[in-house]
């Protein structure tokens, strides 16, 4: 799923000319950013969903808006706990794998938002599946949180330096995995009403 946009596909998403999406960028009615260095306009999903809702432009095009996330680790019951709590928040498309290698097929093939990586997976562990993902400047949107029962500081700073974005130590609750996933994508958190299950 795209994360980013152009002026040109934003017109073609809208319906519009390219001339009225920069109309509306330079007047500040749609949000978004300048390229470092160049004149190129590039405008976030977040934004453009929000600008096609304030201006009544039907949203189908943009797909549901929905993020995509991706949930890796060999432990079945924990990937179904957590894909639970990201199904049930209608805003997230989940997929899951429980291994390194296929994670790594997956990234290239869906460009998830945010990937939920287990460090200790059965073949590729979690540093080398972030430094794959990190080597491929196409996937420079895609999040990594990774999750992990070990707590050595100099092993959780690797991950960070292989390109992790965050990490959080097991047992963790799922509604909190939830909140940093939200933090993460910079979307608000909708507070669960469901009761907090720790993995």
């Amino acid at each position: 799923m795209k994360t980013v946009f152009t002026t040109g596909e934003a017109a073609k998403i809208c319906k519009v000319s390219q001339q009225t999406i920069i109309r509306c960028f330079d007047s500040g009615q749609l949000k978004g950013f300048r390229v470092p260095g160049s004149k190129f306009r590039r405008i976030p999903r977040d934004h453009l969903f929000a600008f096609m809702k304030d201006n009544g432009i039907p949203t189908d095009a943009l797909e549901d808006g929905r993020r995509k996330v991706l949930i890796v680790d060999d432990d079945e019951e924990l990937v179904e706990l957590m894909a639970d709590v990201f199904e049930r928040d209608s805003r997230f498309d989940v997929r899951t794998t429980n291994n390194g290698f296929d994670a790594g097929m997956l990234v290239h093939e869906l460009r998830p938002d945010i990937v939920v990586l287990d460090v200790m997976l059965p073949d590729i562990n979690g540093k080398e599946v972030c430094q794959r993902v990190r080597c491929d400047p196409a996937l420079d949107d895609v999040r990594i949180i990774c999750i992990s029962g070990m707590v050595e500081s100099d092993k959780i700073n690797d991950l960070l330096l292989a390109g992790a974005n965050d990490f959080m130590q097991k047992p963790f609750s799922v509604e909190k995995l939830l909140e940093r996933v939200c933090q993460l994508l910079d979307i608000e958190t909708i507070p669960s009403a469901t009761t907090p299950q720790s993995i």
